[in-house]
């Protein structure tokens, strides 16, 4: 791999492609968090990946911003779409960040900065932070094989280095429904190009209701796209499937532990509640009674009751929730695993195929040597009686005869 400064400085060392399909309400946004990077040794090209909406069209129309260009293409798909971005910079490193994302101010920085340590790194990703529909933080410590093969661990704005991005082709332009970021960092890792995570909250994500982490998460999508990966990675998978099962069955096992948690926390600290709010119900209960307004007391009491049945319904619902999802999941390990399974088993057959094959043809060519080395011999035993026949007493005492015989003809006109 080339080390940070091999290469000549004729351009910025980092080229942002921004990725923008009917996104253009947020596009301002995110290059607003790039141009406030601490690095500045950047370029931004902004994809328009056949946008139809008007909003974003009239935008992207005539979008100026400090250090940024526009390329319109037909639509291509995000996978697509960031490839053509990359074929169209030259940047050492690129950044690929779609257009409802941000980054934080020192992303480059310290993305930048690593990669420059370490040459060994191919990529850097970073923890991440959802904002929009949803508010949570996503925290993976590793992104070896191992990782990567169970799930995604690295962020989809990751910095990387062009050459490893291109000895691997790119991303795969046919996985238009999601997951080719995660294919990427596959093969790069299979191929021994490593990465790191650094651990923190540095790239920001947002979430909306169309999202396509969100369609990606439904069962026929993101099975399909498992799938697809698989049949991508045969032999990585192959390798390290006793190690996946497991990780999926400790995973299960901690979401079983947890929904016990719960059941325990029912039974020791919400009974409890439960029975102590009824006790205060019994006291308020008591003290209405003594009220000389029986009106005040019934509205209290009802009062009461309805908090009651209120936090049970609620207790309700999140254990339901939370069955309903270990049996989801369940069922999905189930299918992982049986799939995973039946995709060794037609490895293991189309071998002992190709094995059956092999050992036929040797037979075959064992069987040719043979008629070969008959062949041989026989021409070598007429060759030995041929010469025996010229040395023979009765060959040279017929050898007038053979001359006569030769003369008659040419008499008749013949030629022997």
């Amino acid at each position: 791999m080339m080390g940070p400064r091999d290469a000549p400085e004729t351009g910025p060392r980092v080229s942002v492609i921004v990725t923008c399909y009917d996104l253009g309400r947020f596009l301002d946004e995110a290059i607003g968090s790039v141009l406030a990077q601490t690095f500045q040794d950047f370029e931004i090209l902004v994809v328009d990946d056949g946008s139809t909406e008007p909003e974003t069209t009239a935008l992207l129309a005539d979008y100026r911003r400090p250090k940024t260009r526009v390329l319109h293409s037909a639509n291509r798909g995000l996978p697509g779409a960031r490839n053509l971005g990359a074929s169209n910079t030259t940047a050492p490193y690129i950044c690929m960040l779609d257009a409802d994302d941000k980054l934080e101010p020192t992303y480059l920085e310290k993305t930048v900065a690593m990669l420059e340590a370490d040459t060994s790194l191919a990529f850097v990703s970073t923890w991440l932070k959802t904002f929009g529909d949803e508010a949570w933080e996503w925290t993976p410590e590793r992104c070896d094989l191992l990782s990567l093969l169970d799930t995604n661990v690295v962020n989809g704005a990751a910095l990387v280095r062009r050459e490893a991005f291109l000895a691997v082709g790119g991303l795969d332009e046919s996985m238009r429904h999601g997951c080719e970021d995660w294919s990427l960092w596959l093969e790069m890792v299979a191929r021994g190009f490593n990465g790191a995570i650094i651990h923190e909250m540095l790239f920001l994500y947002r979430r909306r209701s169309d999202s396509m982490s969100r369609v990606m998460m439904r069962d026929e999508v993101y099975f399909e796209n498992f799938r697809t990966l698989i049949q991508k990675h045969p032999e990585s998978y192959r390798r390290y499937v006793g190690d996946l099962v497991l990780r999926r069955e400790e995973r299960i096992g901690s979401l079983m532990s947890a929904v016990h948690d719960l059941e325990r926390e029912h039974a020791s600290w919400l009974t409890p509640a439960l029975a102590t709010r009824r006790e205060k119900f019994h006291a308020l209960d008591a003290k209405a009674a003594r009220r000389a307004r029986e009106r005040d007391r019934e509205s209290t009491l009802a009062r009461l009751a309805e908090q009651l049945e209120q936090v049970e319904r609620e207790r309700a619902v999140e254990r339901s929730q939370l069955v309903g999802r270990l049996e989801e999941m369940e069922r999905d390990r189930h299918a992982e695993r049986h799939q995973l399974l039946a995709r060794l088993e037609e490895m293991d057959r189309d071998r002992q195929a190709e094995r059956a094959r092999v050992a036929s043809l040797a037979g075959k060519l064992h069987t040719d040597r043979q008629r070969i080395v008959q062949l041989d011999a026989a021409r070598t035993d007429a060759l030995c009686r041929v010469q025996a026949l010229h040395a023979s007493m009765s060959w040279r005492l017929t050898a007038p005869l053979r001359v006569a015989y030769r003369w008659c003809y040419r008499l008749l006109g013949r030629q022997v």
